[in-house]
Parts: structure tokens; C-alpha cells; sequence
């Protein structure tokens, strides 16, 4: 837990040197405003960069979300529940420098609770690269990483 806060507060000031000092003259209501930056293994950033996301979405006994859904962004579209919310929260993601995809590291301490039978897999394209992650509520660990792709993934409202 403390080497991954201590690398992610490494990454954060190595990215914060990265910005030009023209860039950082710029300011806004709330002062300075680095320029969009992309994330390595992540791509360019929302709405920039090169192919269009197009995931599958399957989802079964999350109850009413149950099914299997194609989500599309840059440009939206696809038969997904809420489309603009899905590639919303990608995208916020993707601005945070985070991984929505990557799996539950080995060596996590995790609470044990249960959070139902929900399953869930995303296959596709995201960011220029291919995706295949898996996802239940079978542990804390688990569960937050659902309740972080709500809405790509339903709410079980537990």
C-alpha cells in the first residue's frame, strides 16, 4: 500500500515537472492550468489520439443490468444503457492517469465482504489497446473496482 501510494505520488510530481513553464503562465479562476497531458499506456487523453473505443460489455445477477451491451466512445454510440455516462467515466479516468481495466494487484490487503454473485467481463478496444478484464464483488478490494466503472457497469446498489 505505501509503495503504491509512494509511486503514484512519485508519477504525480514527475508529470507536474513535465508541464512547460509557458504552460503553467496560463491561468485560470483557480490559478494556474496545465495543458492536457497524455498518460503513458493510457493513450492521448479523451477525444484525442487515434481509434475509435469500442468495448462489450456482459454483465450477469446484477439483476435489472443484466446483459450484454456494446459501448462505443469517440465518437459515442452503441446500445449501452448510458452511453454518454460510460465514456464519461472513462474518460474521467483516463484524465486521472488511471487504469479502469487493470486487475485487483496480487499483493492487496482486501476487506472480506461479500457484495453479491455479480460478474462482469469487457472485451474490446480502449485507448489503442485490447482489453479483457474480469470483474466480480467478492471481496473489498473487488467491489471498489466495480463501484469505480459505475456506469460501464450497473449499480447493484449494495
Amino acid at each position: 500500500m505505501l509503495r503504491r501510494t509512494a509511486l503514484a505520488l512519485a508519477a504525480t510530481a514527475a508529470l507536474l515537472g513535465a508541464v512547460p513553464l509557458a504552460a503553467q503562465a496560463q491561468s485560470g479562476p483557480a490559478g494556474p492550468v496545465p495543458p492536457p497531458i497524455g498518460v503513458p499506456g493510457l493513450g492521448a487523453g479523451p477525444g484525442l489520439g487515434g481509434a475509435q473505443d469500442r468495448l462489450t460489455v456482459t454483465v450477469r445477477e446484477a439483476g435489472a443490468g443484466d446483459g450484454t451491451y456494446e459501448l462505443r466512445c469517440r465518437p459515442s454510440g452503441g446500445d449501452h444503457p448510458d452511453v454518454r455516462g460510460a465514456c464519461g467515466r472513462l474518460a474521467e479516468l483516463a484524465v486521472d492517469g488511471q487504469d479502469p481495466f487493470a486487475p485487483v494487484p496480487r499483493d492487496a490487503m482486501c476487506t472480506m465482504q461479500y457484495g453479491g454473485d455479480a460478474t462482469a467481463r469487457i472485451e474490446g478496444t480502449w485507448r489503442g489497446r485490447s482489453v479483457d478484464a474480469s470483474f466480480t464483488r467478492t471481496d473489498g478490494c473487488r467491489i471498489s473496482q466495480w463501484d469505480r466503472l459505475v456506469p460501464v457497469l450497473p449499480s447493484t446498489g449494495s
